[in-house]
């Protein structure tokens, strides 16, 4: 029985541009589609733009437009960003998507009705100079966590998910006006009943990536906090409860949501019940950058937890550290940031994948420079995969009349192949793509060696048996590799399939008689750096 694959890739703002950072975060999640399809497993692969909150509201009121008018705007860019870099997603859509809207006030209404929430009156900041009440993103403040200047919903230094009444010193971000508290009524999430589930869900996942594991630890150990679901909003979701029609969902307990609406679509579309891709014959994985950490291992689950239907918790929490820019810290508002929409125009989407994979922020903050990404294009892609394909196949061409020979696999090359399909499998299961994809690059440096070693160019002439042994081989593993490679670099790998007859199916394949194309093309071009 096949099993249900969920993975969810975070949901970008849609108030700015996608820059390097977002794919740093968001790319292992097409690893895993990529390769649990071609295992033929049933993968749900979705995402998509998060189109309410402050942060959009402030980009709408900077550009004199509305909310509505950025977030759309913004959600095509990412739509044609993700594109062109092969993000397979097979749903991506946006949390004003009237289905994800329907979504989250069923899920509520329920929620509401269960145990795991409370109405409660709390303080709400209100700026007496602009004479409105401030959302979290329009309150700047000191954080009481660890002293860092800080914006009203979450700390950008220790990552604190923060209450607007604690920040210290609070003041409006747009005039600076000392703040003054009135009363509201608010329905809160009860976090703080949930704690026995939530310690037990962080110890029974002891392979989580070591950050997800701290915070989460952090958050419980520190004493789990009650939040607020509903906020005296203009854009947003309605809440569906009497007595709050002025009101909208928060963000955070909605966007999460997202995951589950856009589940529940693809399981219409394709007749299979929710409840199976929520239920035991399921993995779920969750990707995203560490300062989303709480808002997966935490509050999502708590939502999960207080709805009362038993759904599937995360299983794996893939959460990545951050991207530098030439050692600096990646600054929107300071244009400190390299733009996905530039890159992607001016380099092989392989080559950016593979960059962002080999050097992905699994464990620690990893930089990004101009110069490290042409060094290894030019090295790993060019001058070691590229060439191992390009001296193969332009040998066919020019002495086997574009034919690859007849042969037998070599038995210790098989069984290299064979094992290096078990190791890579396991290593993208466990979210170690950095590993898994050395493991595949050192295959292609024996493969380099093993052409070298058997001197085709020599024994053309002198043992013709022999070479045409060793173009079949290397053939053979060039077809191989790019399998292997296809959820990493898919463009390029998809390519050499089509040449060589394969399929993406993740199991060692065999040749059928190939005729290869005698215009087949150079994978990978250098690039060029500049001399200093």
């Amino acid at each position: 029985m096949n099993k249900n694959i969920l993975i969810g890739g975070a949901w970008p703002y849609a108030n700015g541009s996608l820059h390097i950072g977002h794919v740093a975060g968001l790319l292992p999640g097409d690893i895993l589609a990529r390769y649990y399809r071609a295992k033929g497993e049933n993968v749900f692969y979705v995402s998509g733009s998060d189109c309410y909150g402050t942060p959009i509201t402030i980009r709408a009121k900077q550009e004199n437009r509305t909310p509505a008018e950025i977030s759309e705007y913004y959600h095509k860019e990412f739509c044609e960003d993700f594109k062109s870099l092969g993000f397979s997603y097979d749903l991506y859509t946006k949390t004003s998507d009237e289905k994800h809207i329907q979504f989250v006030q069923k899920f509520h209404k329920k929620l509401y009705a269960g145990s795991y929430t409370e109405e409660r009156t709390v303080k709400q900041a209100f700026c007496p100079t602009c004479a409105k009440v401030l959302t979290d993103r329009f309150i700047i403040g000191t954080c009481p966590s660890c002293g860092a200047k800080t914006r009203g919903d979450q700390c950008d230094s220790c990552n604190e998910v923060l209450d607007t009444e604690n920040i210290l010193a609070p003041r409006c971000s747009e005039c600076n006006t000392p703040l003054e508290f009135q009363e509201s009524k608010q329905i809160f999430l009860l976090i703080s009943k949930l704690k026995k589930e939530l310690t037990e869900l962080l110890e029974n996942h002891p392979y989580w990536r070591k950050n997800a594991i701290a915070f989460t630890k952090r958050y419980i150990d520190e004493g789990l906090r009650d939040r607020a679901i509903t906020r005296d909003l203009d854009w947003g979701i309605d809440v569906p409860c009497d007595g709050y029609e002025e009101k909208k969902i928060y963000i955070w307990a909605e966007n999460v949501l997202g995951y589950l609406s856009a589940t529940a679509t693809l399981c219409e579309e394709k007749g299979i019940p929710f409840e199976e891709v929520f239920g035991d014959n399921a993995r779920h994985y969750y990707v995203h950058g560490k300062d989303n950490i709480p808002f997966h291992s935490i509050i999502l689950p708590a939502l999960l937890l207080g709805h009362g239907d038993g759904l599937r918790l995360p299983d794996d929490i893939i959460s990545n550290e951050y991207i530098t820019l030439e050692g600096r810290k990646i600054s929107t508002s300071q244009n400190w940031a390299v733009w996905l929409k530039d890159l992607s125009r001016d380099y092989h989407p392989d080559a950016i994948r593979y960059f962002f994979i080999a050097n992905g922020p699994e464990k620690r903050d990893t930089d990004f420079s101009k110069r490290e990404f042409a060094e290894q294009n030019n090295s790993e892609l060019v001058g070691a995969w590229g060439n191992f394909v390009n001296r193969t196949l332009a040998f066919l061409v020019k002495y086997k009349e574009s034919q690859i020979p007849e042969g037998i696999v070599d038995a210790d090359i098989r069984n290299k192949v064979t094992e290096v399909y078990k190791t890579v499998g396991t290593k993208i299961e466990n979210g170690q793509f950095k590993e898994a994809l050395e493991a595949i690059f050192e295959l292609v440096r024996f493969g380099n060696k093993y052409y070298d070693s058997q001197e085709p160019w020599k024994t053309r002439t002198t043992a013709p048996e022999k070479c045409a042994g060793t173009l079949f081989n290397c053939t053979w593993l060039i077809g191989n590799l790019a399998v292997l490679l296809v959820p990493f670099l898919p463009f390029s790998s998809e390519k050499v399939l089509g040449w060589l007859g394969l399929t993406t199916d993740w199991t060692v394949q065999d040749f059928t008689s190939v005729q290869i194309p005698k215009d087949y093309s150079i994978l990978f071009t250098r690039i060029e750096t500049k001399t200093e």
